[in-house]
């Protein structure tokens, strides 16, 4: 946001002085305030338009693929094990699985994101070493899978 203001900013002193020089006989205050409003406008559109940022409210709607991870710190945060994938793409969800009866962390989650940066995010996060421990990161087997392999 402090990015922002400062680039309206400079857009609205640099207005006002071609605003000043196209006009020399207005007053400075209202050449400024002409190119305070200018920028703005100019701002408020060009901000309107869709954002390829990773850290979007919205859920990444494409191919997606869910890694476990082991050997999480047993007091890690959803947010942060969110903002250490997010480097590498957008995450729909963190779940770190708790003890029924505790309710305490058992050092273990899963990480659904999109599939680019899931990818990326094993290489670079299998074997890192996070808040004093060492991280196994790796594409987590479905659910499906594990009953059938039991049949």
């Amino acid at each position: 946001m402090q990015k922002s203001f400062l680039i309206v900013l400079a857009v609205a002193i640099i207005g006002a002085l071609a605003i000043f020089q196209i006009a020399p006989d207005l007053n400075g205050a209202i050449a400024f305030f002409t190119g305070a409003i200018i920028a703005s406008v100019i701002f408020s559109l060009q901000s309107k338009k869709p954002s390829t940022t990773t850290n979007s409210s919205e859920p990444y709607s494409g191919p997606t693929m869910t890694l476990y991870v082991g050997n999480l710190p047993y007091r890690v945060h959803e947010g942060e094990v969110k903002s250490l994938f997010g480097e590498f793409g957008p995450v729909n969800s963190v779940r770190l699985v708790r003890d029924r009866k505790t309710g305490r962390r058992k050092g273990f989650g899963f990480i659904e994101m999109s599939e680019a940066g899931a990818k990326k995010a094993m290489v670079k996060l299998n074997e890192f070493d996070f808040q004093e421990r060492t991280l196994k990161v790796r594409e987590a087997k479905s659910q499906d899978s594990d009953k059938s392999d039991n049949a």
